[in-house]
């Protein structure tokens, strides 16, 4: 077993992830570290080849950061790569990984249901498409669950398991406890809602972002810079409540008063994304987004990207959730 520290091991039962993508491998590497045996499914010969070294690279960092004990290459071990849904049989519980696409999320959920028992815990890592939208024609709805990631899903502590209109309180309840077990410190959403809580919230904030870049009022950097300064400060600390509570309700309430009227509320997306779209910018991947990158910058703010998610990591273990309690 591990220290607060560090990953709480899960210890011996059966998981699988469907997708070996970006997200899907660190979610792998997040299972195999918390102790589970591990079969990972993709249709993509080129991710199923690839999928050890991936994995074990992900989990040597955390062993280097001191976030897991155990030898990477052992939990390597225990770690399969299949293109066979019946692969998944013996499995415990199952996290479908692809692409944000509904059609492709249903009928991969439905294959899995397929394969595994009516007992298993099956959560689907969306980012905003309803659950109970999900769960429609399921074989069992009620052990549908979202579970929600962020990248690198191997390291950050968040994670949201979502509830849909059919899902069982007990497979909620089972997510929650696999949750913790993965070291995540998991927040339940109790009713299902497009976009749940963290992207609500933070796609509120890029619509304004984006509002006063493309009125003129600001530039990116502008904006980076002062979410940074200000929001980057206190965020990992507390969320936006407990920070009222520590800087003084009566002023948010006047402000609000003054400033909501004010907020952009448009619908269609902004100008500037669309131009972005329309000129095939995928941020750091092609050296071409908001910024643009070298290949050899790019490298490296994927390289800071990642050492600050472990150093903001053992920041945030400092300041838990109830440190005050």
């Amino acid at each position: 077993m591990t220290d607060n520290s560090q990953i709480v091991a899960t210890r011996g039962d059966s998981a699988g992830v469907i997708g070996l993508g970006l997200m899907g491998t660190s979610i792998a590497a997040a299972l195999l570290s918390a102790g589970h045996r591990l079969t990972s499914l993709t249709y993509d010969a080129k991710q199923r080849s690839g999928a050890h070294e991936l994995v074990g690279e992900r989990l040597r960092e955390m062993k280097q950061e001191g976030i897991l004990r155990d030898d990477p290459e052992e939990l390597l071990a225990g770690f399969r790569v299949t293109d066979k849904f019946e692969d998944l049989a013996d499995c415990s519980v199952v996290i479908e990984s692809i692409i944000e696409d509904m059609p492709a999320k249903l009928t991969t959920l439905r294959k899995v249901e397929e394969a595994v028992s009516p007992e298993t815990l099956v959560g689907s890592n969306t980012s905003a498409i309803p659950v109970t939208l999900l769960q429609e024609g399921a074989l069992h709805p009620g052990r549908i669950v979202g579970i929600h990631w962020a990248e690198p899903a191997h390291v950050t502590r968040f994670m949201e398991i979502i509830c849909g209109n059919q899902t069982l309180p007990e497979y909620a309840e089972r997510a929650m406890k696999l949750a913790r077990g993965w070291g995540k410190e998991p927040t339940l959403v109790r009713r299902d809602i497009r976009g749940f809580i963290t992207n609500r919230i933070m796609y509120a904030i890029l619509r304004e972002a984006f509002f006063l870049v493309d009125n003129g009022y600001a530039t990116p950097a502008d904006v980076d810079r002062s979410m940074r300064n200000d929001m980057g400060y206190w965020m990992t600390f507390a969320g936006p409540f407990r920070f009222m509570d520590l800087t003084g309700i009566p002023a948010y309430g006047a402000v609000m008063k003054d400033l909501f009227p004010e907020l952009n509320c448009e619908t269609e997306v902004p100008q500037t994304m669309k131009k972005l779209l329309q000129d095939g910018a995928l941020g750091v991947s092609n050296g071409k987004g908001f910024y643009n990158y070298t290949p050899e910058q790019a490298k490296r703010w994927e390289a800071l990207f990642l050492k600050f998610n472990y150093e903001i990591r053992a920041l945030a273990h400092k300041y838990p959730e109830n440190v005050g309690d």
